[in-house]
């Protein structure tokens, strides 16, 4: 635990900050590579000449005639002219140049800040856990690439789940980096704060399960609200012969998968709402001013976030609509982010 004593420099605190923005663009970006079909259009990954994009026209054909071997394009986008296979290479590109330039705007500071002797041991160990995720997200980030590039022409739903996930814990990472830093606390003993880590943790696995729902495109197959096509709980899940691990599996080719997935994702929005509501009725009058600031901004948040859920399910016309599905995934991102924040407000320090 940070030393409370310990007096971190104002560019110090500016810079962790910029670093979780950052953190949560390349998540949006993530986000609009996914939902544009653009992850599938860079087929190496070049750590150093990767940052130059094709420069001329022969450059150009070079990456189409490369993205035209792999299933995506023989099975979807046969038709796609160059124009179009530059809109989704720009999405994909983008998305890699943001965390490189991520990686420069934190690795040489922090290499700064230790020459200087400007951070504690505590700060220096806290960053190499964000470093550490951080490449470990990138990694599967890649095999979740390669996963896409031979048969199937998405990629895999699965490995796609674990490269989110492995997102959020880099950004969970850095919010207790951050809280600690600015010394998050409270001198409020609350016997009922208990509730908040609760509420963490049914909303990171709905955001597993929103992972899943993102990877299988479960999304398209029941773009109606409150019912699932007419039907509360879809007939193909009442049925027990369907219950089974080969379906999960293949959700390629059959209904079951996604439409567990869906009525997961929406019965778990229901219970989250429930959860932070009593959160909120317990809370909100034991609280000091920051961490009660923390608490609405939270209880704003999840009402945005199941409101924009409903519309981009609503708004489905064969494919997720992009506005709709990256304010849908923003809001969630910032409302866990939220709550993180509220719980390390609550803590309770001896100095």
């Amino acid at each position: 635990m940070v030393k409370k004593n310990y007096k971190y420099t104002t560019t110090i605190r500016v810079w962790l900050l910029l670093g979780l923005i950052m953190l949560i663009g390349q998540v949006v970006l993530g986000g609009i590579t996914r939902l544009t079909g653009s992850g599938l259009s860079i087929t190496s990954w070049d750590i150093i000449t990767g940052v130059v994009p094709p420069l001329n026209s022969e450059e150009w054909l070079q990456a189409f005639e490369a993205y035209k071997i792999t299933p995506q394009f023989h099975k979807i986008n046969s038709t796609f002219s160059l124009d179009e296979f530059k809109f989704i290479y720009f999405w994909e590109y983008f998305h890699r140049l943001w965390v490189r330039t991520l990686g420069f705007i934190f690795l040489i500071p922090f290499i700064i800040f230790v020459f200087k002797k400007q951070m504690d041991l505590y700060l220096v160990k806290r960053l190499a856990l964000v470093v550490f995720l951080t490449i470990l997200t990138a990694s599967a980030g890649w095999i979740m690439v390669q996963s896409g590039l031979v048969d199937r022409p998405w990629v895999n739903a699965y490995k796609l789940t674990i490269h989110f996930m492995l997102a959020i814990l880099v950004i969970w990472a850095m919010v207790k980096t951050i809280a600690d830093v600015y010394c998050f606390d409270s001198i409020i003993v609350l016997s009922t704060k208990k509730i908040i880590p609760i509420t963490i943790a049914v909303t990171f696995v709905q955001l597993i399960f929103a992972g899943l729902m993102s990877g299988m495109h479960a999304g398209l197959y029941y773009p109606s609200w409150p019912d699932m096509n007419g039907a509360f709980i879809p007939p193909v899940l009442l049925n027990s012969v369907n219950w089974n691990w080969g379906n999960m599996i293949n959700y390629d080719s059959f209904l079951f998968a996604p439409a567990f997935i869906q009525f997961s994702h929406r019965m778990l929005a229901y219970i989250l709402l429930i959860v932070v509501v009593f959160m909120y009725i317990k809370l909100k009058n034991n609280l000091n001013i920051v961490s009660k600031k923390w608490l609405n901004i939270v209880m704003v948040l999840l009402l945005l976030q199941i409101g924009l859920g409903i519309l981009t399910v609503l708004n489905v016309e064969g494919k997720i609509p992009l506005f709709y599905g990256v304010s849908h995934q923003l809001i969630g991102l910032l409302f866990f982010i939220s709550l993180l924040f509220l719980k390390y407000s609550v803590r309770n320090y001896k100095a």
